[in-house]
């Protein structure tokens, strides 16, 4: 993510609301990679330097995401689909449909190592781009880019490796560790094992490494109830969103608040 096509910085002087003091950038606007038709705005800070944890702890809570060495969130004209979502760990119980992908993945071993990009990784994201996102952003991603991408953190910043009874790397999520529980920055696997359902599976492991951890959250960025692509995570109850009056209950009946004109929205 690149931080040098915006307007003029923002400034913030509320380090309760956004963390210790930052420069805040409007980027120009880009296609949606979402919503076919429409235009993202996108706000945008840097997070590094030995203050980048605390920063980004507190701007998970205001919806912030990460990608390399900056935070940021939605920042649209006119639309509001992108709503930031958190699993609470405390009373998530999976459903029939979710313990029977758990079952079905009992074999596999997940090891949590250092954010470092290997070159078995990146065959494994290569091949998973080119099956699932090959008109996506992503694709073509040489394999120094997807080393910026995993290594370029002052955070604390892992990988988990999910490996079958052979040993084949067959899954991978790049996350964040937070004061209140992992944020999930991207996953990919083998989009040959498709009757695993490995995506859902790896949200599943980091609820469970949360709940070991006893940790609150699992944040998985947002839910675009529009977008095949991100509609999913409802299914992870209870599930809480980020609106206008804070993080509120998201139901599985949901509605997402770009279908509303209102502005005042409950999301439950």
């Amino acid at each position: 993510m690149r931080a040098d096509r915006t307007t003029a910085p923002l400034k913030t002087r509320e380090p309760a609301a956004f963390g210790p003091l930052q420069n805040y950038y409007v980027l120009e606007p880009n296609l949606c990679p979402y919503l076919p038709g429409r235009l993202e705005n996108k706000l945008l800070t840097e997070i590094s330097g030995p203050q980048a944890q605390q920063a980004y702890d507190i701007l998970t809570l205001a919806g912030f995401r990460r990608s390399h060495r900056y935070a940021y969130r939605p920042a649209c004209n006119n639309c509001n689909a992108c709503v930031p979502v958190r699993v609470v760990v405390k009373h998530f119980e999976a459903g029939k449909s979710l313990r029977r992908i758990q079952r079905a993945n009992d074999d596999l071993t997940v090891s949590m190592v250092p954010a470092k990009a290997t070159a078995e990784q990146f065959e494994l994201f290569h091949r998973y781009i080119e099956s699932r996102h090959g008109e996506g952003e992503m694709a073509g991603m040489s394999e120094q880019e997807y080393r910026s991408m995993v290594e370029s953190s002052d955070i604390d910043t892992r990988l988990a490796e999910f490996r079958n009874a052979e040993g084949s790397l067959i899954a991978v999520c790049l996350l964040d560790w937070l004061a209140d529980g992992p944020s999930a920055v991207y996953s990919f696997f083998e989009p040959s094992a498709f009757r695993r359902s490995l995506g859902t599976y790896v949200v599943l492991w980091l609820i469970e490494a949360a709940r070991g951890d006893g940790a609150d959250h699992v944040y998985l960025g947002y839910w675009i109830e529009q977008s095949p692509k991100m509609a999913y995570k409802i299914r992870f109850q209870p599930l809480e969103a980020l609106g206008p009056h804070g993080w509120q209950p998201l139901s599985r009946n949901a509605v997402s608040p770009d279908r509303h004109a209102a502005k005042d929205l409950n999301f439950d």
